[in-house]
């Protein structure tokens, strides 16, 4: 009787039925989602990622029932269906299954972001000084180069470490579009670790920054002067130019580059239906549902397998190298320019748009008030999502599963 009547509230019922590692996993979710839409509520870290994704961890986590005499399931979705009886079942059961099948299996997703994201970038410092932009990129890709060897010597495959490696161009579209064509096994988890990583480089990167960089150097003040406007038209035709030789170059990779740039060139040409749409409801409705599936990804059968620790510390060190390369990029045009060059500009290389010239921005006024080097910072972003596409291309060309 005790028994039929707990079998009405499933959920709690599941914590006691089930193996004791899943539950204690479950109530460790738990509390992770409930800590991470608090961070989001107080804005310490990004709540248009963590307040959907924290709900959808906390759903996926505290909703597990019955799915017959003896096995625990929930209704959100089953991201490992491949059978297609089963997949059309689910579809009709699981209610985000189709916007997983439709929208992140496939890439999809990655995309609209993309798309977004290109109609709101300002590419006229990038084009001013694409010298220095491009520079400071490839020193930021430390992390994205440098993990790769270290994944696979620690016993990931060659296309897992590819795709773990990724995490280090702090790109979270990339990495998501990456990991599905390098190692869709790990998809799941090297994605929610990335965008869990991203959202921490808010709280993370400034500490990197004290550290390497001293109190004088953070001090200097940027000439205004310097940012020059870039007609639309020159910075249409570099959209249209770029996409094409990404696209012959690394033509794996080409959904992400045309989805890119095509916002970029909407943007300049001024569209502003288009520009409207895609910078409002397309970007913000595709970030939403991002980062809602993510956290409904994010169930105990995914943190417990065994990987997901190597994967945890690899997407770590992986950032950690991409913000200390990207910071020595910057002593490097620190000294070009005879002291004239702010480095905490280089953190911006890290191709997180617009997070990590944000970053760069609150950096600089905390010690400055006045200081004002985000139109800067915008350049090795700018050239940081460029360097991470040329990388993706690379190694999905060279290790991708198609």
């Amino acid at each position: 009787m005790l028994d039929q009547f707990f079998r009405i509230f499933q959920g709690i019922y599941t914590l006691f039925t089930g193996e004791l590692v899943i539950s204690a996993a479950r109530i460790f979710l738990i509390f992770l989602a409930l800590l991470l839409i608090y961070l989001g509520y107080k804005k310490v870290l990004e709540p248009m990622m963590m307040i959907p994704m924290g709900l959808g961890m906390l759903g996926v986590n505290a909703g597990v029932l019955m799915l017959g005499a003896s096995q625990h399931g929930t209704l959100f979705l089953s991201p490992l269906v491949s059978n297609v009886d089963q997949l059309m079942y689910f579809l009709q059961i699981d209610f985000l299954q189709p916007i997983y099948n439709f929208t992140f299996s496939n890439g999809l997703i990655a995309c609209l972001v993309f798309m977004g994201i290109g109609s709101i970038t300002d590419i006229d410092y990038f084009m001013a000084k694409p010298f220095m932009s491009m520079v400071i990129a490839i020193f930021a890709e430390l992390g994205t180069i440098a993990t790769f060897p270290i994944a696979a010597a620690v016993g990931l495959s060659l296309n897992q470490a590819a795709a773990i490696a990724l995490v280090g161009g702090a790109d979270g579209p990339m990495v998501l579009y990456g990991s599905i064509m390098l190692a869709r096994d790990l998809f799941v988890p090297i994605t929610i670790i990335a965008y869990l990583y991203l959202s921490l480089t808010y709280a993370g990167y400034p500490y990197l920054i004290k550290l390497l960089i001293p109190l004088k150097l953070r001090k200097i003040k940027m000439n205004p002067a310097e940012i020059h406007r870039v007609p639309s038209s020159q910075k249409f035709a570099f959209s249209i130019i770029t996409v094409t030789v990404l696209s012959l170059l690394f033509p794996v990779a080409a959904p992400l580059y045309v989805s890119f740039f095509l916002g970029l060139a909407i943007k300049e040409i001024n569209i502003k239906r288009y520009v409207e749409f895609l910078s409002g409801p397309l970007l913000y409705g595709a970030t939403f549902f991002l980062a809602f599936t993510l956290g409904a990804l994010l169930g105990a059968s995914t943190i417990l397998d065994p990987v997901v620790l190597k994967l945890l510390l690899l997407g770590m060190l992986a950032l950690l190298l991409s913000g200390i390369g990207g910071i020595i990029g910057g002593l490097v045009f620190y000294k070009i320019s005879r002291g004239k060059f702010n480095p905490i500009i280089g953190i911006a290389g890290v191709s997180c748009i617009p997070t990590t010239a944000k970053v760069a921005q609150h950096a600089a006024q905390d010690v400055n008030k006045s200081n004002m080097i985000l139109p800067f910072a915008m350049g090795p972003n700018v050239a940081g999502v460029i360097t991470t596409s040329i990388i993706t291309g690379i190694y999905v060309s060279a290790f991708g599963t198609l």
